[in-house]
């Protein structure tokens, strides 16, 4: 399947796809503010980098976006439910690190839904796609 040309039409609850659309716009824009008032205002967003979790949507995702020059993020499957409302998604991401450094990655996020906002985030994904290996090494 074309990274470039994969649609996210699989997704069926409303909230998930504001969810990933606001991704893919901030991913593009760097501007959070849509993004981060998906979240309810206690939410915990957890991300697989030992930092634990995070009650500041936007100080998350402002981490998060900092590591990348451009980044690209596609949804390759959900899993959703009603009872709990949630979802799983499985994504690549495609682009290049701050320093220029091409980077190819996948995982998955798991989205715990309230009163059509998130919640609750946990996300992981393969980390040592972020770790450089010196040459001759690899």
């Amino acid at each position: 399947m074309d990274f470039e040309q994969f649609e996210d039409n699989h997704i069926a609850d409303a909230t998930v796809r504001r969810f990933v659309a606001e991704l893919r716009s901030f991913e593009q824009t760097g501007e959070v503010g849509e993004l981060a008032k998906l979240f309810t205002d206690d939410a915990v967003l957890h991300r697989l980098d030992g930092r634990g979790g995070v009650d500041d949507p936007r100080a998350f995702w402002e981490q998060y976006r900092a590591q990348f020059g451009e980044v690209r993020t596609v949804f390759r499957n959900a899993v959703e439910s009603t009872d709990p409302p949630g979802a799983g998604l499985e994504w690549e991401s495609r682009g290049t690190l701050a320093d220029g450094t091409r980077i190819d990655y996948a995982g998955s996020t798991f989205l715990t839904l309230a009163d059509h906002r998130i919640s609750g985030l946990r996300t992981y994904y393969d980390t040592a796609a972020f770790i450089a290996i010196p040459a001759g090494q690899g």
